[in-house]
């Protein structure tokens, strides 16, 4: 007979992997969703099936980092458990409300550091190493991207420039004895290959988001017994996957409409950044914020392309460049002082002129990137980063405070 206890931690882990779903699959899914490669019914299901994957390989060491590694694992007791996951819980729901996304994960990690400082056993080494990855990762993003949209990213807008052409992007061929698939009337083998790279970065970051966030639903219950770490997986994989055919259509549309300030191409390299660094760390257990590593990866690139303005010699000669938040937009709106449109996936009209190539470094003037189109706002990017870090310092103490001084626990 399951317990009450059990139960109810059951129902609180399946709501946090149910939210979960809910707004990962918005960031994973929104520029496929948004440029129409995808529907939204397509997304999900693609979205539960690469979160799974995900969680079955790599997210298994996370879960057992949450579960056993920061905190020894006869602490998590039913109701010990239960509390964590409200914790994580809370933070999510935080999050709608300021209209900051929360770390869960980082989340998850404060509160079972607060219990395990409440119980004087924690294991010191292993959050100094989780911290330490926090601190590094998003320096790491920042760079990484930053050499790309210095170096590398306006040939990358005309490289990977698609038209999107109208009817269906595959037709069936029945000539055959056997039909096989074919190109669409329209679809030229640009556009193909294009459209696929935008899906397939998608589902990359979908399983990266199963990797990194399945432990955030269960790791308490897997930590204390009540199930197994298999049978955690896949009550985490299959809540996320429930959010993603729910909940999630509304963060489709809002991240699939709200693009208008990044192109397409600066998300997708963006997602490729972000997933990669989210996934190694997954892979060595190490619980990190998506959120936070993109928001750097997303300023780095735009530092990146803004800097193109002056050359090494005369920024280490004490020139420094007119940064332009609206760096990547300029490579492709008109309207932004862009020469020319160059659409990517989903762009309308335009097509991109092979002899055209990217003005050499230090030549390029300031003025062709415009601020007018912002690609990311300072202010509004340290608010996100300083809530980031804030939420996960306000679960250790209030986990603290609870474990510590509450008799039930």
């Amino acid at each position: 007979m399951v317990s009450p206890l059990l139960l109810v931690g059951l129902v609180v882990a399946v709501f946090v992997g149910f939210n979960i779903g809910g707004s990962s699959t918005g960031v994973a899914f929104g520029p496929a969703v948004g440029s129409n490669a995808l529907s939204k019914l397509a997304a999900a299901a693609l979205m539960s099936v690469f979160v799974l994957l995900g969680s079955w390989t790599v997210g298994r060491n996370v879960v057992t980092t949450l579960s056993t590694g920061i905190v020894p694992q006869e602490l998590f007791t039913p109701a010990v458990s239960i509390a964590v996951l409200f914790f994580i819980g809370f933070a999510l729901f935080l999050s709608n409300v300021v209209g900051v996304p929360a770390s869960t994960s980082m989340t998850a990690v404060g509160a079972i550091a607060g219990l395990g400082l409440a119980a004087g056993q924690l294991n010191e080494g292993e959050m100094l190493a989780i911290v330490s990855w926090w601190v590094v990762s998003p320096v790491v993003a920042f760079w990484v991207s930053g050499v790309i949209g210095r170096y590398f990213y306006p040939r990358l807008v005309e490289s990977f420039a698609v038209t999107q052409t109208e009817g269906s992007l595959l037709a069936l061929d029945r000539s055959g004895t056997v039909p096989r698939p074919t190109l669409g009337p329209n679809t030229t083998r640009r556009e193909f290959v294009g459209t696929g790279l935008v899906v397939g970065i998608a589902c990359y970051m979908a399983f990266s988001a199963g990797a990194s966030n399945v432990a955030n639903a269960v790791a308490p219950l897997v930590g204390n017994g009540s199930i197994t770490l298999n049978q955690g997986i896949l009550l985490g994989a299959g809540a996320i996957g429930l959010g993603a055919f729910t909940i999630a259509r509304r963060t489709l549309d809002t991240v699939g409409n709200d693009l208008t300030e990044m192109p397409l191409l600066a998300a997708l390299v963006v997602a490729v950044v972000s997933a990669t660094i989210i996934t190694i760390l997954s892979a060595l257990g190490v619980p990190a914020s998506f959120v936070i590593v993109a928001t750097m990866s997303i300023v780095g690139l735009g530092w990146g392309r803004a800097t193109r303005t002056t050359t090494l010699s005369e920024t280490v000669a004490g020139e420094t460049p007119e940064v332009s938040v609206g760096a990547l937009a300029a490579d492709t709106d008109p309207a932004a002082g862009g020469d020319r449109e160059v659409p990517t996936v989903g762009g309308r009209g335009g097509t991109p002129d092979p002899d055209a190539r990217p003005e050499p470094i230090g030549d390029e003037a300031s003025e062709d990137l415009p601020a007018a189109a912002d690609l990311f706002e300072p202010g509004t990017t340290a608010r996100v980063i300083v809530l980031q870090n804030l939420v996960p310092a306000l679960a250790t103490v209030a986990a603290y405070l609870l474990f510590r001084f509450v008799p039930v626990f």
